[in-house]
């Protein structure tokens, strides 16, 4: 997206406690604003990072402290995630005299007063004045960036015939636990999907993907013309989303299901045994708004309008930090 000449921030921190998709998150963001940022990781001992977000700040990693992750001097803007993240946000906009414009992924649990502007997904309770609510979460797949990927050459992924699959497998989670006949629900869907439509598969799965799910995936990925990622080099995801002609997807991880809707292709979910409401609200709009299909299921080859929160995030992002600039240029002129 185009920065706004005037009253844009130019220095900026990503701060979390290090989590991977958090991590992703926020540098999905800041880097849709092309703004300069620093990566600041928090790692608060026990007893602080049992009573966070609610309770005090790690006294280890106070501002005077050295090697403090919110040491002075302080951006002009904070995006931070993760609950442990919280009262360091808070904590940084009060050291800063309130110049830090602060950004809070997700719900901090500690109401609107946590930062600036919150951005929630649709499927989280939480309103208000500068809570910007988006169906689908950030993430650093923008569609330039996916159409760089697109024309990529590589090899293994261009060989493929079509139709081709990004395969995303998660795990068990709090939520969700893959069973043994989950497992062979989700292998025996794939297989059949080979055999009836020809198609061929790009593999990824995840570190919390049981591990006899990860030998059936990587049984099949050698059975025919398949590619499967072992978590060794770079991580493909990126080419597998651009390159695909559809998806399917755990719903285990409402990140990764966010990151193909980015791409206007069908995405096929398949669920394993358990659930949260909270993730049946998120699936129950993209159903409604066309994006995912049932897995087993007929594949899908219609398009829709990719969903990409990530922009909305960064513009209402500029306009609030702008409005911020502006009210605080009236106030010491007045």
């Amino acid at each position: 997206m185009q920065r706004q000449p005037e009253n844009s921030p130019s220095s900026a921190w990503v701060l979390t406690d290090g989590k991977a998709g958090d991590l992703a998150q926020c540098i999905g963001v800041v880097e849709a604003l092309g703004c300069p940022y620093e990566t600041r990781r928090i790692a608060p001992r026990p007893p602080f990072s049992w009573w966070l977000p609610f309770g005090p700040t790690d006294p280890r990693e106070r501002e005077t402290k050295d090697g403090s992750p919110i040491s002075a001097p302080y951006p002009d803007l904070v995006v931070a995630s993760g609950r442990r993240a919280a009262a360091y946000l808070k904590r940084i906009k009060r050291l800063s005299r309130g110049k830090t414009f602060t950004v809070f992924l997700k719900d901090p649990k500690t109401g609107p007063g946590a930062a600036d502007l919150i951005w929630v997904p649709e499927h989280d309770k939480l309103r208000g004045r500068n809570v910007l609510v988006t169906p689908t979460s950030p993430h650093r797949f923008s569609a330039g960036r996916l159409e760089e990927l697109r024309t990529d050459k590589v090899t293994e992924i261009d060989k493929l015939g079509h139709p081709r699959i990004a395969v995303l497998i998660g795990g068990d989670s709090r939520h969700h636990t893959f069973t043994e006949d989950d497992q062979h629900k989700l292998l025996n869907g794939l297989r059949q999907l080979a055999q009836e439509h020809d198609a061929h598969f790009m593999i990824t799965a995840s570190r919390r993907t049981p591990p006899g799910l990860a030998y059936g995936l990587a049984g099949l990925a050698k059975s025919g013309s398949h590619v499967y990622w072992t978590g060794k080099g770079n991580n493909p995801l990126g080419h597998y989303l651009a390159k695909a002609d559809a998806i399917v997807a755990t719903a285990d991880s409402t990140n990764m299901i966010g990151e193909a809707a980015v791409t206007g292709k069908p995405v096929h979910v398949f669920h394993p045994s358990g659930g949260h409401d909270k993730i049946t609200r998120f699936l129950g709009t993209l159903r409604h708004l066309g994006v995912i299909h049932p897995f087993p299921g007929p594949l899908k080859t219609t398009t829709y309008e990719p969903i990409d929160a990530t922009p909305l995030i960064a513009e209402r992002i500029l306009t609030d930090y702008s409005a911020s600039r502006q009210q605080d240029t009236g106030s010491s002129t007045s």
